[in-house]
């Protein structure tokens, strides 16, 4: 009976630990779904605070699960870094600065990859966003970071057991790269006209 005490004391501690860890992987990934909200209103400084706040989570759950590898890959803390992945490379590319390497955010290869899949949809909506302002310009420097990200992680072709579904996020990421692409090409084509137009009227403005 004291062995089966001790295994059952095993467990518990380690099923504690598990539901910290899962809380603070919730908070992780709601708090980077906030910023990236923050950084499509370009209220960046808000993001970056909020951003500052799921690293401290990150941090925290590292240091929670480092004696239960088990659990620590069990896929929660997986889809943590991913979301966390995402948060700062679309703010990186918002703000004009490097992508953040995963030692620089403290996360795993393949939650790295897969977090950079999922940046292929934030970034549509950004160029979204430009051609409605008419920054076109800028939305074709973000249409040429998303085919860089897709070239990139086309490399990576090994089994879903080794890279959780990356595949599937990469065919994601082509048909929003052609999409965006074909959202991008139909504003400069109306662009064009209507410069075309205007260039127009103030030739015959100017013979009148």
């Amino acid at each position: 009976m004291q062995l089966i005490e001790q295994i059952r004391e095993e467990l518990e501690k380690k099923d504690k630990t598990r539901e910290k860890g899962i809380i603070i992987s919730r908070e992780i990934v709601r708090d980077c779904r906030v910023a990236i909200q923050n950084i499509h209103k370009m209220e960046l400084e808000t993001a970056n605070s909020i951003i500052k706040n799921a690293r401290n989570n990150m941090q925290k759950m590292v240091e929670i699960l480092k004696d239960q590898p088990d659990v620590y890959y069990s896929g929660f803390v997986e889809h943590a870094q991913q979301e966390f992945t995402e948060c700062n490379v679309i703010y990186a590319l918002v703000c004009g600065k490097s992508i953040p390497q995963p030692k620089e955010l403290n996360v795993e290869y393949v939650a790295y990859l897969n977090g950079l899949g999922d940046v292929g949809g934030e970034i549509k909506r950004h160029i979204l966003d430009l051609i409605r302002h008419d920054m076109l310009e800028e939305g074709e420097r973000y249409l040429s970071v998303m085919e860089e990200l897709y070239t990139g992680l086309m490399l990576f072709d090994y089994p879903d057991a080794i890279t959780h579904g990356l595949r599937a996020k990469t065919d994601k990421l082509r048909m929003l790269l052609e999409s965006s692409r074909s959202e991008l090409t139909s504003a400069l084509r109306q662009q064009k006209l209507e410069n075309a137009i205007k260039s127009l009227e103030n030739n015959l403005s100017s013979i009148k």
